[in-house]
């Protein structure tokens, strides 16, 4: 497809979104780093916003769901990142879920995080057992990560195991789920991860990672902010998709949602989780032009 007819099925009447892609721009979750330069863009999330609150390194667990029980008051619907090697043992474990019930928050999403030194869980895996056990009938929904572009530091094998394993026990724990993918920028690589995780028996939703508008110069500001390991260990994995990022003043997600739009059905494809950088003004201007 070439740009020009991407432009317009995006942007003009005569191309209209399929209903299943339509569906997941219209209530896309907004990803949100917890940051006191975020204050200015908060009033730019649209009236009961899905948003997706990570865990940095260079914050604390608590910074999390302080953010979360800000976006509650003002109407929204945060679901909090509780990143497994942040952790740092059992009884944090309980007070980190006793707070999500205070709060009312029976989702939350569960990764294993970019902490160089783990507390006392090493992954994801780990922590998603005791996170089950100590939220039983009370947290009712987990998200879980997914990697069509593999990962930095983790095997390919290691990472297609892990995302059946935590299938199975959600399944097990009667817990609904979803999994969202981080950043790719290569559709053929997203397509291709979903046909085979499907065939091999992936039944789980699945909300599709992409990049908000962003500009270069606020992805280098906020790469410095959330710290330089962990800045590099994305740059090392993802180096040919953030170049693209750099190669123009912004970015449009549509350029990677246009070509897979019609695959969102068939595939399972539920939801959008947009990383916006924080950057919520111009990535709300994006998903209203979409949606004309």
């Amino acid at each position: 497809m070439t740009h020009a007819a991407s432009a317009r099925r995006w942007f003009h009447p005569d191309g209209p979104l399929p209903p299943a892609a339509r569906r997941a721009v219209e209530d896309m979750t907004y990803e949100l780093v917890p940051m006191k330069t975020l204050t200015a863009q908060i009033p730019h999330l649209p009236a009961g916003a899905r948003v997706s609150v990570t865990a940095s390194p260079a914050k604390t667990l608590d910074d999390t769901l302080d953010l979360c029980a800000r976006l509650l008051e003002l109407g929204h619907r945060p679901v909090p990142h509780l990143s497994a090697r942040m952790v740092r043992d059992d009884a944090h474990a309980r007070a980190l879920v006793s707070r999500c019930i205070h709060l009312g928050l029976r989702e939350v999403f569960c990764i294993g995080g970019d902490a160089a030194e783990p507390g006392g869980y090493p992954d994801a895996m780990a922590f998603l057992r005791d996170l089950l056990e100590i939220g039983a009938g009370s947290i009712d929904t987990v998200g879980i990560a997914g990697y069509p572009d593999g990962h930095a530091v983790i095997p390919a094998g290691a990472l297609r195991d892990a995302l059946f394993e935590k299938q199975a026990l959600l399944r097990d724990a009667g817990v609904s789920g979803f999994t969202s993918t981080q950043m790719c920028f290569s559709a053929d690589a997203i397509r291709g991860w979903l046909e085979t995780t499907r065939a091999d028996g992936f039944t789980m939703p699945v909300h599709l990672g992409v990049a908000g508008v962003v500009d270069r110069r606020r992805l280098l500001d906020m790469g410095m902010r959330l710290g330089v390991g962990t800045s590099l260990r994305y740059l090392k994995k993802n180096r040919s998709g953030l170049l693209r990022l750099f190669a123009s003043k912004g970015y449009d997600p549509g350029t990677l949602i246009d070509p897979l739009a019609d695959d969102f059905a068939r595939l399972a494809v539920t939801g959008l989780h947009t990383f916006t950088f924080n950057q919520v003004e111009a990535t709300r201007a994006w998903q209203r032009s979409v949606l004309g």
